[in-house]
């Protein structure tokens, strides 16, 4: 059975007294509000319709002006004379000149931008208002069509759309062309069309423009194309249609969208406004009510508050801080308030997890520096095994008189202990590491003939900071345990990917391989504190890598495509890196070296 504290009950009996008021307004602002938008859609329907027919006004009126002139009596004089005689003499350019006349006062009817052109099959001229001249019957054929014909141009950084009209005289050779004895082109580009909207827009909030499939939109001057881009790509995957009420959101704001299709020209004028702009004054008087309500629910509550605030809250508070500590965030801390008992009891939380949260810090750090010790230690061992292999193989080389192995023998070895001991930084470039993991190669190579080696790491991965010493145990491991035992030829292939944020230097042998048993028991003790059966040496490079780049960097180990195992060193790409989007795969003229024969002096590609 539940039950109810004092507390509970006062704020029980608050809150079902302001449910009913609660609920009344909702439905009451939900009238309003539908009423409200409905008579806007209404209002916007009908301006954007308004403005449609005043546009459609004015392309039909330029529509009539080709029949107009067609029964000129100066057109038709033109056609005539021009049909007979091919040369201009004096009564022809008088006429040519009546009729420019007569096209600009047609043109200047209009307070569109427009032009008029008349062209003579049978002469071959076209006569605009400010010249006549030749034309290419044939491309004049390909460009007439039936009804407005749209082309797109480049203006001024900006597409213009040229609207087009074409009226063959006599009208019964519109679907044949060649037999026209006239044809009149009247055009329009859209920054008519664009004055228009500019003024229609008028208080601010309006977004009009105009927008056909397949060919485009014709924005206002002052329009969010990008964000009237968006809208477009909204309207056609929802099935563009004429529509007076249509809300689509875009990102997080949502517009009320209208949407009138012109039956002139088939193109749609859209508007949309933000549907915040439009119900703000219903949002401003919902926020005012909903702080009132807030207001005298704080009133009701204020009393139960000032009875249980002196006990329940501390208990509560104490509780919630204990589950915090807990659960091992150290840095919770309690706000004292007053002076009565649980104040007291605050402050004394609050020093004791201070105490243990310096103490585990202190605990910590000593760790850190115990770990760092450690990775110092390790990093500066020395294998004997491989310094006694060397200085045997510089001994029998001597015996033989190959007086040019042991130089090389030596040369490497010293460029080897000389970079292994080496502990004046803890970061090197890869271009460092890759020229180590070289001396330590020619020298195994020295030892076994037999095997041969690949490094392919582009330019870019060269500059990227890594520990010191973490790509030669690698190698190190696929020569010792993976190649040696081995009777076949040896092949070893260093190289750099880009995956993601990340760069991976892979390390592959054909060598003995490993089953998928023995990767796991190889991988899973790298993130467990090290133990002596397991070894130090992947541990402490899969360790430095995560304490240097994060817990996403360290070793990972798989099958090699060449058939032995894979090595594989991640960690993330600097942010500059990351900008190159890639560039740091290897590419042909990446570094590749490739070295046979006992001494394998020579590098290839560096």
């Amino acid at each position: 059975m539940l039950k109810f504290n004092f507390y509970t009950k006062i704020v029980s009996i608050v809150i079902l007294l302001l449910i009913p008021v609660l609920v009344l307004y909702v439905y009451s602002n939900q009238m309003t509000t539908r009423v409200l938008r409905n008579e806007l859609n209404q209002s916007n329907y009908n301006q954007l319709t308004f403005f449609q027919n005043q546009v459609n006004t004015n392309i039909e009126m330029i529509s009539s002006w080709p029949h107009l002139l067609i029964h000129d009596p100066d057109v038709a004089s033109f056609q005539a004379i021009f049909l007979k005689d091919k040369t201009l003499n004096l009564d022809g350019i008088n006429l040519v000149k009546r009729i420019q006349t007569k096209l600009g006062l047609q043109e200047s009817s209009s307070n569109w931008r427009t032009g008029l052109d008349i062209y003579s099959p049978s002469l071959g001229r076209v006569v605009s208002e400010n010249g006549a001249g030749f034309y290419d019957q044939k491309k004049l054929n390909q460009l007439i069509k039936d009804g407005w014909q749209v082309s797109k141009k480049r203006m001024y950084g900006k597409d213009q759309f040229i609207f087009s009209l074409y009226t063959l005289s006599p009208f019964s050779s519109l679907g044949n062309p060649e037999t026209a004895n006239t044809i009149i082109k009247v055009e329009f580009d859209s920054s008519n069309i664009q004055d228009m909207l500019d003024r229609f827009k008028g208080d601010g909030r309006k977004e009009p423009f105009y927008y056909k499939k397949g060919v485009g939109a014709i924005y206002n001057r002052t329009a969010n194309e990008e964000l009237s881009g968006k809208l477009i790509t909204k309207l056609e995957k929802m099935g563009l249609h004429e529509v007076d009420n249509l809300t689509v959101k875009i990102g997080e704001e949502s517009y009320l969208v209208h949407a009138v299709l012109s039956q002139t020209t088939g193109w749609y004028l859209i508007d949309y406004m933000p549907l915040s702009d439009i119900m703000s004054p219903i949002y401003s008087s919902n926020r005012l009510f909903y702080i009132t309500v807030v207001g005298l629910l704080l009133v009701g509550l204020i009393g139960a508050y000032l009875l249980h605030s002196q006990v329940q809250v501390p208990i509560l508070q104490l509780v919630r801080a204990f589950r915090r500590l807990k659960d091992g965030d150290y840095a919770v801390r309690l706000s004292p308030r007053g002076s009565h008992e649980f104040a007291f009891l605050s402050r004394q939380f609050n020093l004791m997890v201070e105490q243990i949260q310096e103490l585990f810090e202190k605990v910590y750090v000593e760790q850190l520096h115990v770990k760092e010790a450690r990775l110092k230690q390790l990093q500066s061992q020395i294998n004997p095994h491989f310094f006694y292999n060397c200085f045997s193989f510089i001994t029998s080389m001597a015996k033989l008189h190959n007086h040019e192995a042991v130089v090389a023998m030596a040369h490497n070895l010293s460029r080897y202990y000389r970079y292994t001991t080496r502990q004046e930084r803890d970061l090197v470039p890869l271009s460092e590491e890759v020229e180590f993991v070289q001396y330590y190669l020619k020298i195994q190579q020295m030892r076994m003939p037999r095997l041969t080696f690949t490094i392919d790491v582009s330019p870019q991965a060269n500059s990227l900071l890594i520990p010191l010493l973490v790509v030669q145990p690698l190698v190190e491991n696929a020569v010792l345990h993976g190649i040696e035992p081995q009777v076949e030829d040896g092949i070893i292939h260093i190289k750099t990917e880009c995956v993601g944020s990340y760069i991976h230097l892979i390390v592959d042998d054909n060598g003995l391989g490993l089953s998928q048993e023995a990767i796991t028991a190889l991988t899973s003790p790298l993130d467990k504190p090290v133990e002596e059966k397991h070894g130090y040496g992947l541990w402490n490079v899969h360790q430095r890598m995560r304490l240097h780049f994060g817990e996403d960097a360290g070793l990972a180990f798989s099958l090699s495509p060449l058939g032995g195992l894979r090595a594989v060193l991640k960690w993330p790409l600097p942010a500059e890196a990351e900008q190159t989007n890639g560039l740091i795969e290897p590419s042909p003229n990446s570094n590749m070296v490739k070295l046979e024969g006992p001494y394998g002096s020579d590098i290839i590609g560096r």
